[in-house]
């Protein structure tokens, strides 16, 4: 790994690039498995006779 310390600017702005192309597929990837379990939850609530 490279030391934070000694990088040119060029290498610090691409790995900000990269920490926020992660984080923001690691934010879609929850955003999906929430939508994704509040339709089955909703699909579940609703098949069951009262």
């Amino acid at each position: 790994m490279s030391d934070p310390a000694r990088e040119t600017e060029v290498e610090a702005r691409a790995r900000r690039g990269r920490n926020i192309a992660l984080a923001l597929g690691l934010v879609l990837f929850v955003i999906l498995v929430f939508v994704v379990t509040l339709v089955r939850l909703k699909g579940n609530v609703t098949n069951q006779p009262f």
